[in-house]
């Protein structure tokens, strides 16, 4: 049972030193009591309080890793149901089933297509996150030598699928240092694959065949065993059946505190699914409720840009919009009579607006403004872009310096500030750009000549 913050407060010094980075010692309490904190914050606890408290300051969900170096990854550590109360944390991972059966050309395609994959988008680099091997052959040698075909191309993280322990022991002798997820242990295997799990000090797979109930049995089996890191598949495949029993994991975990399902979720949406198309769908519901590892049985970009595309707007911080850095950008190689335009550091605004000026084939040279990375009609109604603002901009960052032509276009969302912009900016011309981004392209034609 989890302590309530009063509970966890008997336990704290009561020094309200504020080392913790809390007001009070109570704060403290209440904070850690709410996940929002970890206990090793304060430095004057005492062994018997941080004994006593170790159920408090453990995470609902605990935060598992696969893979080793900066190609790891990290899924869990999850405190909340929806994003809007706080924000997700760790990005679900987004992996791609190699058959070991299939042929070694076929493989080596596949992983040099996938682990080359990559897209941006405001800013961001998003790809797939590794590969799922899978011992469809049932012969140990094959299942090794996919593995070592995969890490001859690519050294994204690994899960090993197999029932046979021998199989799985076999793959883990070439790559086990690089801690990938044993998948996995169920009511027929759990014994052996446990105990590989513990020998290899991997990340392991739980799957249940008969419920939740089950799956808490064979998580609470592992982890009195000694496998600290635990990943759960509850078995359902389709629509419905993955929803309910994702949400009721996540429910029971951060809201009942329910230990034995405190763990990240995998799943194959690839089983439940007669399309390559129907895939998509139901993995996309994967990344929304509530999968932290997501296996693919198909891959081309038109399916993963999707995907990718839609955990990165799962997994932005909804309290934190996400900004580009103030300055003077370059777009194209421009000179000195190129247009100038100014608009806000709102990543995606900025993003948009610096992709349609290249399309428009006018180099330019592009003002950002900081406006705490508020869109344009936003920050002005926050005043945080107005004729002040956009007048300190171009003299901080010596736009006069760049161009001699003394003309500044402004978003055509803030058409009312070019009176107040030609007080501000002496000399200058305040010319009115259009609304949307998409239009940039036809106005400079119009009246911009180089």
């Amino acid at each position: 049972m989890a302590l309530t913050g009063i509970e966890i407060y008997k336990h704290l010094p009561k020094t309200n030193c504020k080392e913790c980075g809390q007001p009070t010692c109570l704060a403290f309490a209440m904070k850690l009591a709410q996940k929002g904190i970890e206990l090793s914050k304060c430095p004057h606890v005492s062994p018997e309080a941080a004994a006593a408290l170790e159920a408090a300051a453990k995470p609902p969900m605990r935060l598992v890793t696969i893979g080793v170096g900066d190609k790891k990854l990290e899924v869990g550590n999850e405190t909340v149901l929806f994003r809007h109360e706080k924000t997700f944390l760790n990005p679900t991972g987004i992996m791609v089933r190699v058959a070991d059966n299939q042929p070694a050309a076929e493989v080596e395609s596949l992983v040099a297509e996938v682990a080359s994959y990559s897209l941006e988008r405001v800013g961001m680099e998003l790809r797939p996150n590794g590969f799922a091997v899978d011992n469809r052959s049932h012969n140990p040698s094959s299942f090794a030598q996919c593995v070592a075909t995969i890490r001859a191309k690519s050294q994204l993280p690994l899960v090993l699928i197999s029932q046979d322990p021998s199989a799985l022991e076999t793959a883990l002798e070439k790559v086990g240092q690089e801690r990938p997820l044993i998948y996995a242990a169920d009511s027929h295997n759990s014994e052996g694959v446990i105990k590989l799990a513990k020998k290899y000090q991997c990340p392991l797979a739980i799957r249940a065949e008969d419920g939740l109930g089950q799956l808490a049995e064979l998580s609470d089996l592992a982890a009195k065993a000694g496998v600290e890191d635990i990943v759960l598949d509850p078995g359902t495949r389709g629509f419905a059946s993955s929803l309910e029993a994702l949400t009721q994991i996540r429910r029971l975990a951060l809201k009942k505190n329910f230990r034995p399902l405190g763990y990240p979720v995998i799943t194959f949406p690839g089983e439940g699914a007669a399309t390559p198309e129907e895939e998509v769908l139901l993995a996309g519901e994967h990344v929304a409720k509530y999968a932290n590892i997501i296996v693919l049985d198909h891959f081309s970009p038109g399916h993963a840009y999707p995907l990718l595309t839609l955990r990165q707007n799962i997994y932005t911080d909804p309290q934190k919009p996400i900004q580009v850095s103030p300055g003077m950008y370059t777009i194209g190689s421009p000179r000195d009579n190129s247009p100038l335009l100014i608009t806000t550091n709102f990543s995606l605004t900025y993003f948009s607006v610096a992709g349609e000026v290249e399309a428009s084939g006018f180099p330019s040279w592009l003002l950002i403004a900081d406006t705490e990375g508020l869109s344009v009609l936003t920050s002005w109604a926050a005043g945080k872009f107005d004729a002040e603002k956009i007048a300190k901009t171009v003299k901080g960052f010596n736009a006069q310096d760049s161009v001699r032509h003394r003309k500044l276009i402004i978003p055509g969302a803030v058409a009312v500030l070019r009176g107040e912009l030609e007080d501000e900016l002496s000399g200058w011309e305040i010319m009115v750009g259009p609304r949307e981004a998409v239009d940039i392209g036809g106005f400079l034609k119009r009246v911009w000549a180089n």
